[in-house]
């Protein structure tokens, strides 16, 4: 009666599993949040080019009068 064996591993195998998807959820989280983060400061980017732009342009209309 030793063919019951093979069921021993089964807790470390579910284990096993759980371990790897919790690993999995945080990857995933930690690459979304990169992702974000370089997303806000791409825009804030962005944002300051166009108003450099704008204060640039000021500065070469005022300078004409």
């Amino acid at each position: 009666m030793t063919d019951h064996g093979w069921y021993d591993d089964s807790s470390e195998y579910d284990e096993a599993v759980r371990r790897a998807e919790r690993a999995t959820r945080s990857g995933w989280a930690a690459i979304a949040g990169t992702a974000g983060a370089l997303g806000c400061a791409l825009i804030a980017l962005a944002v300051v080019c166009v108003g450099a732009f704008a204060a640039c342009l000021y500065v070469v209309m005022a300078a004409d009068y």
